[in-house]
């Protein structure tokens, strides 16, 4: 049996995963581990994503909307006081992004590895401009 590696992004990228689903999650991790990105670390409650956000070292964040429903507005703020990119994750649409946020890469949920890869790219990108 022949191991298959995946395309790694440049310097393999880590990544801190706000989302309260498990399921959603799980299958989120598993996409980026395919598309060559380590997950940094994870949180599914605002307390935690805080603390992540504030403290763990990661490269960019992806980031659910709405955890367990409590707005992730915090969690978006501490990220930009760190200078930190991101991509909110939603499946409320354009509305479900926190005002001030509206021009962040969006990723629409129910999402495909393609749509979650650019938006990671666009993301990086944006942090060297």
């Amino acid at each position: 049996m022949t191991a298959v590696t995946p395309a790694q992004p440049p310097a393999a990228k880590r990544v801190l995963v706000v989302e309260d689903e498990l399921m959603i999650r799980m299958l989120l991790e598993d996409m980026l581990a395919e598309l060559g990105y380590t997950v940094a670390a994870e949180a599914g409650r605002i307390e935690e994503a805080l603390q992540a956000a504030k403290t763990a070292d990661f490269d960019l964040a992806i980031l659910d909307v709405n955890l367990d429903g409590e707005p992730v507005l915090p969690v978006a703020d501490a990220l930009v006081a760190r200078g930190m990119p991101f991509v909110f994750a939603t499946g409320y649409g354009e509305r479900g992004v926190p005002g001030p946020y509206r021009d962040r890469p969006m990723l629409k949920k129910p999402f495909q590895m393609e749509g979650l890869k650019q938006m990671l790219q666009t993301a990086l990108e944006g942090e060297k401009n």
